[in-house]
């Protein structure tokens, strides 16, 4: 995948961005489950190579299929939304962000 075309600060408020969103309790709980599941998996001789696990779907996929909602999207996932939320209020206070 072509990496996105970013000014550096751009780049460096993504960074952040990321970094809040992937150290959130729920984010922390689901990569420990990725890795006991995928453990377990190779422990049983599993081929599980460029296959993640769907925590919605309890079983491993092609990344290609575990994007995007089941071809929903990701805005109507709610997840992405709270997260989007809580991490706006520290960055940027353009009227964009601020809640109504």
């Amino acid at each position: 995948m072509a990496k996105q075309k970013l000014s550096p600060k751009a780049a460096a408020d993504k960074k952040k961005r990321d970094k809040e969103a992937a150290m959130t309790d729920r984010r922390r709980k689901m990569k420990a489950e990725n890795q006991r599941k995928r453990r377990a998996a190779v422990k049983a001789g599993k081929d599980i190579h460029g296959k993640d696990y769907d925590h919605k779907d309890k079983k491993f996929k092609s990344v290609k299929a575990n994007r995007g909602n089941d071809g929903k999207g990701t805005k109507r996932e709610g997840f992405s939304i709270k997260i989007m939320k809580t991490t706006s209020k520290s960055r940027n206070k353009s009227s964009r962000y601020k809640r109504k």
